[in-house]
């Protein structure tokens, strides 16, 4: 009778509804917040344990091996370079110090932590590609260096027992700043009311977007053809390196392709490249063991808990010597630690209406950062405790 649905097509049907649900609840104020990819990991996580789905299913397998690649495809098919080179030095440096600060405090940690924590070495490089661009970035670097799933579900587990919290407050910064003397004496650094209104005509967030069928084939087709690509070029590579290498080929060349005229002119690529990364984290969800978790995962979420810490310090410490503006630092953290729909959603939240789009570019530099920061620190890591 246990579990309700086992069937290969029930349980597509199962992941589909719940991705479905994960976007249609965004309309809602405290869903907005949490985000899709965390209410469909969530929702999971309740399935499975309540054992109304099964902890392994055939089409798992199918979902892990094709949607993450084609997931990051997409989603680098929409980074334009010219609007990044056009950005301002601040959220640049903003950005740059973000993702410095969470490489050196992964590669510090997780030499600490590298030999109490099962496959330690690549959950310190997945926990850099979470805070810089987010889960996406998290499980491509875990699909890249051949991570359990028991370690991809554990990860996740972790970095959203720490990183939550951590988010929310984030959400709530933006008030403290404004309101306390405190910080302002010590933070002087900041936008004026009027430059943070801007022009008014800034795009609401999540809202209804036109694209057609021709470029979601057109999309498709790019995408399938860059991974295609990669996996033959990636068979080059030593064997222990090819699934990391595919990963850092797929990066390179989709963002090489997504500065063609023709290409950037396709819509609906980021919208696409979530679907498909949103399938395999419900995958992650019916992976999570809440027993097994709560059993063996006390080193892994010290080790989340340190790298978000101590990576937050010295981004401040950085960026108060540099004497960057309060908003970009904000933004920057908030791009790194989930990703540019997020820190344009706290920029809107705060009625930093300039800053919406300079938070969504900040994300997309993070995240493009993340895929290669990620597997270089683990490599680091590897090579400093000698797995």
């Amino acid at each position: 009778m246990f579990p309700i649905f086992q069937s290969t097509p029930s349980m597509l049907a199962v992941i589909l509804v719940m991705v479905a649900f994960a976007f249609w609840v965004q309309k809602f104020r405290g869903f907005k917040t949490l985000g899709p990819a965390l209410i469909v990991i969530i929702t999971g996580i309740i399935l499975v344990n309540l054992k109304i789905v099964p902890g392994s299913c055939e089409i798992y397998g199918t979902i892990s091996t094709y949607c993450i690649p084609i997931s990051i495809s997409l989603y680098l098919l929409d980074v334009d370079l010219q609007q990044i080179v056009k950005m301002s030095k601040q959220p640049l440096l903003a950005i740059a110090s973000a993702v410095f600060c969470v490489s050196i405090v992964s590669i510090v940690f997780g030499s600490i932590f590298g030999d109490k924590v099962a496959e330690g070495w690549k959950v310190a490089g997945m926990f850099v590609g979470t805070y810089t661009g987010g889960s996406s970035n998290l499980t491509a670097i875990a699909t890249g260096l051949n991570a359990s799933g028991d370690t991809i579900a554990a990860a996740n587990a972790a970095d959203y027992v720490i990183g939550m919290p951590s988010l929310i407050l984030m959400f709530l910064a933006p008030t403290y700043m404004k309101t306390s003397k405190w910080f302002q004496k010590c933070w002087p650094y900041s936008f004026t009311e009027k430059e943070l209104e801007g022009s008014g005509d800034t795009k609401e967030l999540m809202e209804s977007e036109e694209w057609s069928i021709k470029e979601i084939a057109i999309l498709l087709a790019v995408s399938t053809s860059i991974v295609a690509i990669c996996t033959k070029l990636a068979t080059l590579f030593p064997a222990d390196f090819q699934s990391a290498g595919r990963i850092l080929l797929i990066s390179t060349l989709s963002i090489i392709v997504a500065q063609v005229p023709a290409v950037k002119k396709l819509r609906g690529s980021m919208n696409l490249g979530l679907f498909f990364g949103m399938m395999f984290l419900a995958v992650v969800g019916f992976s999570v063991d809440i027993k097994g978790f709560l059993g063996s995962a006390f080193y892994i979420t010290v080790l989340c808990l340190c790298i978000i810490f101590f990576s937050t310090v010295l981004h401040l410490t950085i960026t108060r010597m540099l004497k960057i503006k309060s908003e970009y630092v904000l933004l920057g953290l908030v791009g790194a630690i989930a990703d540019g729909t997020t820190s344009a959603l706290v920029a809107s939240g705060a009625r930093w209406k300039s800053l919406v789009n300079v938070g969504l570019l900040m994300g997309i530099i993070g995240a493009v950062c993340g895929n290669y920061c990620g597997i270089a620190v683990a490599y680091i890591v590897k090579m400093i405790i000698g797995a």
